[in-house]
């Protein structure tokens, strides 16, 4: 049985939403860009700090516990994506991760070898292996979006994934700029009837989503803790098999074995110590005997939660004059995030009013930029983008929406 979701209680775990601007509460809509951080993940930061902080392999309690703390949170993401604890690994970020994964994978592709992309996706599940193919020689395909209903063609994927030649298909779970979410269990269906690997971007879907990476078919799927109320770390969850044999580029005498060899360098301890603090307070939110049941069970109460304000948000700008909404049609499952333009004004225009009046939202084609030449808006400003988070209110939205008619 799942909680009542309680946005008071969720909004006293976040410590940001106290901020005030010329005297105005703040409403972070902003959340797609990177969440506000939950104060779990402060306290378990600056505990790891306070205690004293070390490198690992020492015999000494400082290295110890920090071994059991990157352990911890290995088995916390793991319970987070669906994966096994050695099979999750740590790095700065999604796009770092990804660009070490694709040199590695990119190893043994050639002239003959192709792979496959999407013109959804955000450039971080695009460029690195866009280069890794060039660096081969590897042909580049691209799966089409449809303009008009803003997910991806499906024809077009049947055409594309059609070669025991194509090594890689790589999609995002959903996208940043409006928020669709992509049938990758069908994408991943086709992709392993040729064998090919599948990549999942999966930073914007976090948040918001329930994920099961073997549900959805991914080989390797990637995400940030700073998308999901914690600090700045990148996850990857990489199947067994893939990532044993995974010839990574590493220093001659690290680590050879899973999940260490591809965690380059000293890792983020207090970062990676924040994000099991995120992942604390997500598992808060939900009921289970598991710590993976509790995260599913809290995913699901998020997502019910924001898309029923979402939709009331994307129904109140529908019926403003002059505004277009950029979403897929009803019945297609989205994320909480708000893409429009107002007509004759610039989308930072637009942001600088909302900021005026408290409302933190952003403006830009946010590395979909693909997407965003598609719909013909990449040389005038791109998007208004207004993401929700689970601290996002009914009376925040009803405010923005008075705003955006006050627009001069």
């Amino acid at each position: 049985m799942q909680q009542t979701f309680d946005v008071e209680a969720v909004r006293g775990q976040f410590p940001a939403l106290s901020r005030r601007h010329r005297g105005r509460p703040v409403a972070y809509f902003d959340g797609p860009g990177g969440s506000q951080v939950a104060r779990g993940a402060i306290d378990a930061m600056a505990d790891y700090m306070e205690r004293g902080g070390a490198n690992l392999h020492g015999v000494f309690p400082t290295s110890t516990e920090t071994e059991e703390i990157l352990a911890d949170t290995r088995g916390a993401c793991a319970a987070f994506l669906g994966a096994d604890p050695d099979e999750v690994a740590f790095g700065a970020n999604m796009t770092t991760l990804t660009l070490a994964i694709s040199r590695a994978l990119s190893r043994g592709w050639d002239e003959g070898s192709e792979i496959v992309v999407t013109e959804l996706d955000h450039r971080a599940n695009v460029d690195p292996w866009v280069i890794a193919a060039e660096e081969r020689g590897a042909a580049v395909r691209w799966v089409r979006v449809d303009p008009e209903t803003l997910t991806l063609d499906v024809d077009d994927l049947d055409e594309k994934i059609i070669t025991p030649n194509t090594e890689l298909v790589a999609v995002g779970l959903a996208s940043n700029a409006v928020g669709t979410v992509n049938d990758v269990a069908a994408v991943a269906e086709r992709a392993r009837a040729v064998g090919a690997v599948v990549a999942v971007d999966a930073v914007h879907a976090a948040p918001h989503l329930p994920i099961d990476r073997d549900e959805i078919g991914a080989d390797v799927v990637t995400c940030s803790a700073y998308k999901f109320f914690g600090p700045h770390v990148g996850v990857t969850a990489i199947r067994r098999g893939l990532f044993e044999n995974l010839d990574v580029h590493r220093l001659d005498p690290a680590p050879d074995h899973i999940p260490d060899k591809l965690e380059t360098g000293t890792q983020n301890h207090e970062g990676i110590a924040g994000v099991k603090g995120a992942l604390d307070f997500i598992a808060s939110l939900g009921v289970g005997a598991s710590l993976r049941e509790r995260l599913l069970d809290a995913m699901r109460t998020v997502e019910e939660q924001e898309a029923r304000l979402a939709d009331s948000f994307r129904a109140a700008l529908g019926e403003m004059p002059g505004v277009t909404v950029y979403a897929a049609p009803d019945g297609v499952r989205k994320t909480p995030t708000v893409a429009f333009r107002v007509e004759g004004r610039e989308p930072v225009e637009v942001c600088r009013h909302a900021a005026d009046h408290g409302y933190f939202i952003a403006a830009g084609d946010f590395y979909a930029s693909t997407l965003s030449r598609k719909l013909g808006l990449d040389r005038t400003g791109g998007f208004v983008r207004a993401g929700l988070a689970p601290y996002n209110t009914e009376e925040e939205v009803e405010g923005f929406v008075r705003v955006l008619r006050g627009l001069p």
